[in-house]
């Protein structure tokens, strides 16, 4: 054991962030902590460094336990060059790699008991060095700055003058270079491009020591983490496995606690309409089993219907007209800023009904490409045309479509004017803008609430060319599948942005790669482009991706027909067993009327002087009474 969290709970005055935090992680151990925004994932992490203090339950580390932790927000004023600060990282091994110098000069001199001293010392340090791979120390600096995306230029640059952004990867290069027992990470991917990342992935899988990690990427926590430990409502509940393996977890659980609580509802309902309809019946033997029946129910332990999450997002993309199947055609295309050239002689073709990701290095010209498509900038050479009956909607990461000095409301009001004012509230609670929040300023949200604010426009437009530069930017995991859901049932086509590699993933139909040299296209989703970029295809098969379609569109046809089938064999079932229940209801009416009637004549003066006939009639009552018996199990059994 390396960390466990025992009952661990944390308020804010009357705001209970977290109760009962329960987890362990071991030695070795990747583990991600998710939950949704808000949900205390930081302020735990913060109450792990002791940086805050529980209200009750214990942090305990294992002992002499090293920590290494990387906030989102990183203020380092150092004026050390990016270098230097790394070689103080490694000051220890540095250390001790002099220490072992010294004492080798020292051995040749010393004699008797010195001599012995010195060189059991000689070998504990140089054991401990070996171990830390300490003659390697130089390319362990040179290694981890590389791959977090600093060139050789940039080690020379004092710190203080960088950027959060860079600053936030020399806090991490520092954090990997001095190895702790376990390293605490809250966003490490938000300043990273999409080659760190992936560096960072391969040095945090193969990392000797346990790592607890918070982040939106879902993709890198798949290829990071063997547990999942999810904060929701305050509570922690601890999954085995990477994050699509959680996802599955969840979903079967949410689904299969719903589905247990509408069984035994449904359950419920039925059961009263049978005691009801035995009690109907007004005989002593079904009011008896009605009270049987009623007495069962009373002892049921009710299942809790599973908590909707209450800030979930509802996000319907639909577009008002049908565009041409020709979206979007660009030939010849040129970007250059001075030298800085882009792209060259850019073709490209979208039609409708594609989800397409554009990709690439930081600084090959997504944006631009996006906003050179959206006439907010000028390309310098090349035509861009657009299908028939295109209409656009736009969702831009800099928010520069959104007026500052407008409320929220404004901003809505003002593009939709013809939308009445319960129309505009409707949308903007479903982003999540209730009550007098609608009448904030756009100026003074974050960037995830203008993002949602983005949206809500975007959801309203009813355009059937959606164009997005990073819309999953501040989105937490939950609202992200909602937008992932929202774009997989949308009829229109689809053109982004995204370093969310997840997110490329569950949409994409289409992914394109941009450089300076052009567009490689790839036909497939994000794992299909990496596939074929890592065994070095330029261009993906066409033909081959046209067979694989063909076969899956091959197997879902047969996965319909065998579904037809089964679905028309269970409705057989259910008509045979309804019309066995209406035929059973009957023969039990008619049976109980005859009594009836039987009973009448009985009273009857000239029946009951008459031995004969009320012997006749006494027996054919019986025999109904026997009868009734098992056709009120029959009816109870098929009315089940």
């Amino acid at each position: 054991m390396i960390l466990a969290c025992q009952k661990v709970s944390k308020s804010f005055g009357s705001d209970n962030i977290l109760h009962n935090v329960n987890f362990l992680i071991n030695e070795h151990e990747k583990a991600a902590l998710i939950g949704i925004n808000g949900a205390g994932k930081t302020t735990l992490l913060r109450i792990i460094t002791g940086e805050y203090e529980a209200d009750s339950g214990e942090v305990v580390f294992g002992k002499g336990t090293s920590l290494g932790y990387l906030s989102q927000v990183i203020d380092v004023q150092s004026r050390r060059t990016i270098y230097e600060e790394m070689v103080d990282a490694m000051k220890t091994t540095i250390q001790m790699e002099e220490d072992i110098r010294r004492l080798e000069k020292e051995i040749s001199r010393l004699t008797g008991e010195r001599l012995t001293q010195a060189m059991s010392e000689y070998s504990r340090l140089t054991e401990e060095f070996e171990k830390r791979d300490g003659y390697a120390w130089r390319s362990q600096i040179n290694g981890v700055l590389k791959g977090l995306g600093f060139t050789d230029a940039e080690y020379s640059i004092p710190i203080h003058t960088l950027s959060g952004g860079q600053k936030t990867r020399v806090a991490l290069s520092r954090i990997l270079l001095t190895q702790p027992d376990i390293i605490l990470l809250d966003e490490p991917t938000n300043h990273l491009d999409v080659e760190a990342i992936r560096w960072l992935e391969g040095f945090l899988s193969g990392y000797r020591g346990a790592v607890l990690i918070v982040s939106h990427d879902r993709y890198f926590l798949d290829r990071v983490v063997s547990k999942v430990i999810e904060i929701e409502n305050g509570d922690s509940q601890v999954y085995t496995g990477n994050y699509s393996q959680f996802a599955q977890k969840k979903k079967a659980q949410r689904d299969a606690q719903l589905k247990q609580y509408l069984n035994q509802q449904q359950e419920i309902a039925h059961q009263q309409e049978v005691i009801a309809k035995l009690k109907s019946f007004n005989r002593e033997k079904s009011i008896k089993r009605a009270e049987s029946r009623e007495k069962m129910l009373d002892k049921i332990k009710l299942v809790e219907k599973p908590v909707e999450l209450n800030s979930r997002m509802r996000i319907a993309l639909e577009p008002e007209i049908i565009s041409g199947n020709d979206v979007l055609t660009i030939e010849g295309l040129s970007k250059s800023f001075g030298d800085k050239h882009l792209f060259r002689n850019l073709n490209l073709q979208i039609r409708r009904g594609e989800v397409v990701g554009l990709v690439g290095a930081n600084g090959t010209g997504k944006t631009t490409l996006l906003k050179i498509i959206n006439r907010y900038l000028r390309g310098d050479s090349g035509r861009i045309q657009y299908g028939a009956k295109v209409s656009i909607g736009y969702y831009d990461q800099e928010q520069h479509v959104l007026n500052d000095e407008n409320t929220i409301f404004d901003e809505i009001s003002d593009a939709y004017p013809r939308l009445t004012n319960t129309r505009i509230r409707n949308v903007l609670a479903a982003f999540l803008f209730t009550g007098d929040r609608v009448f904030e300023k756009i100026g003074h949200l974050s960037g995830g609430e203008k993002g949602r604010v983005s949206l809500a426009k975007l959801m309203l437009s009813n355009a059937n060319f959606l164009i997005l530069d990073e819309p999953t930017n501040h989105l937490d995991i939950l609202s992200r599948e909602i937008l992932e859901d929202a774009i997989n049932d949308y009829e229109g086509t689809v053109l982004y942005v995204s370093h969310d590699r997840y997110f490329i993933n569950q949409t994409a139909t289409r992914i394109l790669d941009l450089s300076p040299e052009g567009i490689v296209n790839y036909k497939g989703n994000y794992n299909y482009y990496l596939e074929q970029k890592e065994a070095g295809n330029v261009t993906a098969d066409s033909d081959s991706v046209a067979d694989r379609s063909v076969i899956e569109q091959a197997a879902q046809k047969t996965a319909s027909k065998e579904d037809w089938k089964k679905a028309r064999e269970e409705a057989a079932k259910e008509r045979k067993r309804a019309n066995d229940l209406k035929k059973t209801e009957h023969e039990i009416s008619r049976l109980e009327e005859e009594n009836e009637e039987i009973r009448e004549l009985m009273n009857q003066p000239e029946v009951a002087s008459d031995p004969e006939r009320l012997m006749e009639l006494s027996q054919k009552y019986e025999e109904n009474e026997a009868a009734l018996l098992p056709l009120y199990e029959k009816w109870e059994e098929l009315a089940e």
